[in-house]
Formats: structure tokens, C-alpha cells, sequence
């Protein structure tokens, strides 16, 4: 399989940065190909500008032309069939780096079209057959579902969307971060590999 993995956390020795280094080798020992965009230490810049606004529709290749930037996201989700997002969920959603990377890669020509005369978009990221999500959050799983968890929506109800239709999803959380000592930080590691094991070898 092709697994792109995009990670979106300032630091590498948080608990991101560790569940960033099982998620990679979980993929490679399972004798996957992998490629890696880490947002923050690639500078990625989230800002969606006026030119993207304006031209939201338009040629492909004159839009990445003016972004050349974002050519290289483009080719890798176009490449792969596993998609895996490692990120923390701040204020209840994802990081802004990750948040701006959405809008702006998941542009019209790459991951939807709109045909002449549709009110619904069409998904063009139908290689896409497996969506891996491993996120942190500080508070605990109550406190998420009572605010109706709207980072994992945002996943699983809109970016799943351009993918193929029978994507298999899998969610790997980790709840009550702020509360987890340093001994059963290495057991929920332990749990989102097992987790990650099985979400690639979903058929």
C-alpha cells in the first residue's frame, strides 16, 4: 500500500511526536510504502489567500502554477490509498497548520469537482480506500461528545467525502491527555498501533 501520513505538531518530543514515530513504523514494518509532510517543520503556510478564493475554480495546473508550494501535496494524495492524520485537537479541532492545509490542498480539480448543472460535489480522491485519524485531546471522551466532537465530524463527515465512497475509517483518540502519566502514556502508544495494525489491514 501507499500511506501518506501528514502530522501537524510543533514538537517532535510531545506525545504527538511519539505517536508520529509508531504510526511510521507500524506502516514500514508492515511493508508499506510511506511518505511523510510534517506541516510545521515544512513551514507550511495555512493562509487561504484571495487568489485561491477567486480562482477556487479553475484549471488545476494554472492554480498550482501560482502555488507551487502545494504541487507536492497534490501528487502525494493523488499517489497513495491510505491517508493518516497525526495531529492534537486544540479548542476542539484541529491545528490551524492542519486546518489551512484542508482548505487549501483539498481544492476543487484534486478533491472535488462540481459538474455542470449539480448542486453536489463529486469526489476525485476515490484512490483513497483507507483514513487513519490518531489525535490527542487534553479533556476527556464526555467532555468531547457533549461539545458533538467536531474535529472528528470534520474528518469523517467532510474530508472523508473525497475519498472513495467505501473508505474504511478508523479513529485512534486519545482522551484525558492531561491526566496520563508517564506509565500509561506508553500503554495508550501501544493501543493506537494496535489500532493503526488493523485500520491497514482493513479490506
Amino acid at each position: 500500500m501507499n500511506v501518506l501520513v501528514i502530522y501537524a505538531h510543533p514538537s517532535q518530543g510531545s506525545m504527538c511526536g511519539a505517536l508520529l514515530a509508531a504510526v511510521c513504523e507500524e506502516v514500514e514494518t508492515a511493508g508499506n510504502q510511506l511518505r511523510v509532510h510534517d506541516l510545521i517543520a515544512e513551514k507550511f503556510n495555512p493562509v487561504f489567500s484571495a487568489y485561491e478564493r477567486i480562482h477556487h475554480v479553475g484549471d488545476l495546473e494554472q492554480k498550482l502554477q501560482q502555488m507551487p508550494e502545494l504541487r507536492v501535496h497534490v501528487e502525494d494524495l493523488q499517489w497513495c490509498d491510505t491517508v493518516i492524520f497525526v495531529y492534537p485537537t486544540w479548542w476542539s479541532g484541529q491545528p490551524a497548520v492542519l486546518k489551512g492545509w484542508i482548505d487549501r490542498v483539498l481544492m476543487n480539480g484534486v478533491a472535488w469537482a462540481l459538474p455542470e448543472g449539480k448542486a453536489r460535489l463529486s469526489p476525485m480522491l476515490t484512490n483513497v480506500r483507507r483514513l487513519i485519524v490518531v489525535t490527542t485531546h487534553g479533556s476527556s471522551k464526555w467532555v468531547n461528545m457533549l461539545q458533538g466532537e467536531p474535529g472528528k465530524r470534520i474528518m469523517f463527515r467532510s474530508v472523508r467525502l473525497m475519498f472513495h465512497t467505501r473508505t474504511r475509517c478508523t479513529w485512534a483518540g486519545i482522551y484525558g491527555m492531561d491526566k496520563i502519566d508517564s506509565k500509561h502514556r506508553q500503554r495508550k502508544i501501544n493501543w493506537v498501533r494496535r489500532r493503526v495494525r488493523r485500520g491497514l489491514s482493513k479490506r
